[in-house]
């Protein structure tokens, strides 16, 4: 049998005008818990990204998890991906929860589609988290470049992106002797679940993206989590984004797969955010 991780339950949520979503969601038997609204990364799910903390965030806060168009069990539309989208999505599903405040927790391209959730969904935030993440991906030549290989590289995805080269992907984040090996079969077949022109189309939205103004009208408390040896994105980038937010700054000394590499680490400092904007929230009333 294929070991699984520890999962949330999950539920199947009727969006009208936009279909069934299958979302990750706790309840705390606190109903005074807040509730946490997880954002994944890009080529990710919510399982995916964030399975390491589901069950030691399960015991303080209550959880939605979602997976965002064309990743995972989202949602597949007959139309260009948009992160605006992403966030209206998770909106919806909040809303037909029956949820009035969350507190959202945006791992890299979780980021910006917080952002955009913070800008069109105001109503809907507590407080932010964002997670080795940034305000824009296309400031250098180096940046631009790679978006332009990958837009060209794109149209192969789905030739080339077969299920050898993503269990050699997984191998690679997930070393021998890992606590989690035994979940590479379960963690290969949940990436198998992505859509390639979706995936591709995401990356698109994030070369163009631009969060500086999202990110610069937050008036929300706000923990940033900087992975300080992150080769995906630059610290500095990470912590520019705390700047502009006004945001309580915690340092993970750890590369952007971090949630698979160390996931003790990753998950301690979650916490330690997460509680941070928690206590800040409870001390504004």
């Amino acid at each position: 049998m294929m070991d699984i991780p520890f999962l949330l339950a999950g539920k199947v949520i009727t969006l009208p005008g936009r279909g069934e979503m299958v979302v990750r969601h706790h309840q705390h038997p606190d109903v005074s818990a807040p509730t946490i609204l997880l954002l994944h990364g890009w080529t990710a799910s919510s399982d995916t990204n964030f399975f390491v903390a589901y069950e030691e965030l399960a015991a303080k806060y209550s959880i939605i998890g979602v997976d965002h168009r064309g990743h995972g069990r989202g949602l597949r539309p007959n139309e260009r991906f948009s992160l605006e989208a992403c966030a209206d999505d998770a909106a919806d599903v909040v809303r037909a929860l029956g949820v009035n405040k969350v507190i959202t927790v945006g791992y890299s391209m979780g980021g910006p589609i917080s952002a955009h959730f913070w800008n069109r969904h105001k109503a809907l935030v507590e407080a932010m988290v964002f997670q080795a993440t940034a305000m824009e991906w296309n400031a250098t030549r180096k940046e631009r470049t790679l978006w332009k290989f990958g837009r060209a590289f794109s149209p192969l995805m789905r030739v080339f992106v077969t299920p050898r080269v993503i269990t050699w992907g997984v191998k690679r984040s997930v070393s021998r002797g890992h606590e989690y090996r035994k979940y590479i079969p379960w963690l290969v077949g949940e990436a198998r679940r992505n859509d390639p022109w979706f995936v591709s189309q995401a990356g698109r939205a994030l070369s163009a993206y631009d969060g500086e103004p999202l990110v610069g009208s937050i008036t929300v408390p706000v923990s940033v989590v900087v992975t300080t040896k992150d080769t995906l994105v630059p610290p500095d980038k990470q912590r520019a984004l705390a700047k502009a937010a006004a945001a309580e700054v915690f340092e993970l000394a750890a590369d952007h797969f971090v949630t698979f590499q160390g996931p003790r680490e990753y998950v301690a400092v979650t916490l330690t955010a997460v509680d941070a904007v928690v206590s800040r929230c409870r001390a504004a009333h």
